[in-house]
Order: C-alpha cells, then structure tokens, then sequence
C-alpha cells in the first residue's frame, strides 16, 4: 500500500500544521473557518455561502457515513478546502454511494487530514478568521506563507454572483398553490425551495442579477432573499433591489446573507465577526415569542443594529427581532408599518438546515402567514 501523501497547512500569520492529503493534491487558499457541526458535513461542503472558504472540522471523526446523491444542498462542493482530525477509514452507511474522500477527489478539493483541529480551532478563536494555504505539492512553509498572504481576503469580496444560477427555474408548490414567491439566489440551497414548496409556495428562483422588473414580471406574493457568501458591504445591486420591493410594500423574508442585505437596504451598517458563527447547536432567542431555539450557523459578517429600541427607517420601523444568547450578535430583524403590521423580517441562522437542528421551521410559517395578512390588508 502507498504511503499517504504529505500535505502543508499554513495560516497568515505562520502558524503551520503538517498532515496527510485527504482528497484532492495539489494546492489551495481561502480563509480558515471552523464548523461545529457533529453531522451533516455533506449539507456543509455543498452549501455555496461557505464559497472560498477553507473548513475546519472541531468534530474529531469525519466521514463515517460516507457520501450519497441526495443530501447536497447544491449542484457541487463549494469550500475552498476540508480540514479534518481522523477520517473515517470505511464509509458505513446504507445510503453511501462513495466515500468523502473519493468524492473529495473527484470534485477536485483539497484536504489534509491527521491535523490537531482542536488546536487550530483554539488558535483562530484566539487570532480571528483568517487566509490559509492548503498544499500536498509545497515542503516549505516559508513559501507557501508568501502564497498565502498574496491571496484574496474575504472582507470586500462581492461572492453571490458567482455562485448564484445564471437562469430562472421554477420550483412548483407541493398540493394547492397558495403563494408565489420571487427568491434570489444568493447562494440558495437546496432545502430552501422545498420547504417553501411544502407550504404551498410556488417558487421562481432568480439569478442574483436579477432586476425589480424581473422580480415583479413572476407575479409575486412575495420575495425573498437566500443565504450566500462574501461580504455584504460589497454587494450594493441586491441592496437596491430589496429597496425597490420595501416600496413597493412587497413582503420580504431573508436568511443569513438576506439578513446582513436587509440591514443594509434599511441603513444599518455591517461588520466582520472575529471568528463567526459556523456550525450548529447556537441558541437564539425569538424576542417577539421569547422562545430560544438551537439553530444552525454559517456567517462572518453581521449586523449593527441596536438591541433595544426602534429605528425609523424610510420604509417602516425597524427592530432586532432574534439575539444570540452566546455573544449578543444580531440574529434577526423586523420592519412594520406606521399601523404596527408587519411588513417584513428577516434571521441571520439557518432555519432552512437540511440537518438539523428544526426548532427554527416555524419560521417558513411566519412568512406564509405574513404573505396572507399583507394580502388582506
């Protein structure tokens, strides 16, 4: 049996990590994040909001279940590069077409593996996010640190296009067609439509170019805004779009990146997250219920709005409507009318994560019911 290929990580500031190549060799950069997550690493490299980004695994076992065709949340695996501890030797699992390092290779990404993830995961919450460099082709760390250092930073990076469909395609309603909903592709995945489907919501998924004409030419009851990667304060088209809709009064639900577009659109501004929330089992409190709820992750970005309080927005007032318990950061957010109805809302998880947790569902509900009220009004 061959041995297994060495493979070099290096973080921006020279922190260096050695291992074994685990998928893809060749040589790769991004910026080093780390996911909580225990499960659901298929949903999490095929989510395209973590687009040029390299994962860290905390979970210490990786792969056991191997890869199967019906849990990408996408059309392909979008992470920069995979970081884990200990992979799994043999996929065991009765849905696994493949393993995750055959499908690693095949698409192309590389890994390294045998690496002290709980090590570098302390080391970026203590520095932050940072770039890092991934290589089974470079011994010198010295070398691959310069490389490193020239490659993009993820603070003004406009990402959504990239990852977003080129064309309009229809995801019709599960049983009688209740609503029609206008949703931009951010960066959407792929549990998103369905659960809207499963409401009765017919929905248009648009290309992230896409224009108010566009978006008012479906007929909607509704728009809404997906999840997708880069940083908001460099994407300004998106911004004026929802600024369109908001007068126009259409009602609006946005998740993750449609939060941060959303606090941008009603004047709020956005920061970077020293290290982010990735992962899930993060509690978040619904202040307009005062539930809390264990939800999934994936932002850098976030933001900055006051907690307590309203703000006069040209479209209605706005309120932070969702807080982590863990950190205080901004979660959500919701705009009402002179009258108090409300108009539109938003959240910063996932309550679209196809693994789970769900405690967060209800809130596909809340824009059903909001799509209804605005309806009747």
């Amino acid at each position: 049996m061959a041995l297994p290929t060495h493979a070099l990580l290096v973080l921006e500031d020279g922190r260096t990590f050695h291992g074994q190549s685990f998928g893809a060799e060749g040589e790769t950069f991004g910026e080093a994040v780390f996911s909580t997550g225990m499960t659901g690493y298929q949903e999490t490299l095929t989510d395209p909001s973590y687009h040029r980004q390299v994962v860290v695994m905390t979970a210490p076992h990786v792969g056991n279940t191997g890869w199967n065709d019906e849990d990408d949340e996408s059309s392909r695996i979008w992470v920069a590069g995979y970081v884990v501890r200990d992979p799994a030797r043999v996929p065991s699992n009765w849905r696994a077409t493949t393993s995750l390092e055959d499908e690693l290779r095949r698409q192309g990404v590389v890994g390294i593996a045998g690496v002290d993830t709980r090590a570098l995961t302390r080391h970026l919450r203590e520095r932050g996010a940072m770039r890092v460099g991934i290589s089974t082709t470079e011994t010198d760390p010295e070398r691959l640190l310069a490389r490193v250092r020239e490659s993009a930073a993820m603070t003004g990076a406009n990402l959504s296009e990239a990852v977003s469909v080129s064309s309009a395609y229809v995801v019709p309603a599960e049983g009688e067609k209740r609503f029609t909903v206008a949703a931009i592709d951010l960066g959407i995945k792929s549990n998103t439509p369905r659960m809207m489907s499963q409401r009765g919501i017919e929905v248009h998924v648009l290309p992230a170019t896409s224009s108010i004409d566009d978006v008012m030419a479906v007929g909607p009851d509704g728009i809404f805004f997906s999840t997708g990667p880069g940083d908001p304060a460099a994407t300004t088209g998106q911004v004026e779009l929802l600024q369109q809709a908001l007068e126009q009064d259409l009602p609006y639900f946005g998740i993750c990146f449609g939060n941060q577009l959303f606090g941008r659109a009603l004047g709020f501004g956005t920061y970077k997250l020293k290290y982010g929330h990735r992962g899930i089992n993060q509690p978040v409190m619904d202040r307009t219920t005062g539930k809390v709820e264990v939800t999934a992750h994936n932002h850098g970005f976030a933001v900055d709005a006051p907690l307590e309080g309203a703000s006069q927005t040209p479209y209605g007032t706005a309120t932070v409507s969702h807080v982590c318990l863990n950190d205080d950061v901004v979660e959500g957010l919701e705009l009402r009318d002179a009258s108090g109805a409300l108009k539109a809302f938003s959240v910063q998880y996932h309550p679209e994560a196809a693994a789970g947790p769900h405690d967060a569902a209800y809130l596909f509900d809340r824009f059903c019911n909001l799509m209804t009220e605005r309806k009747g009004a």
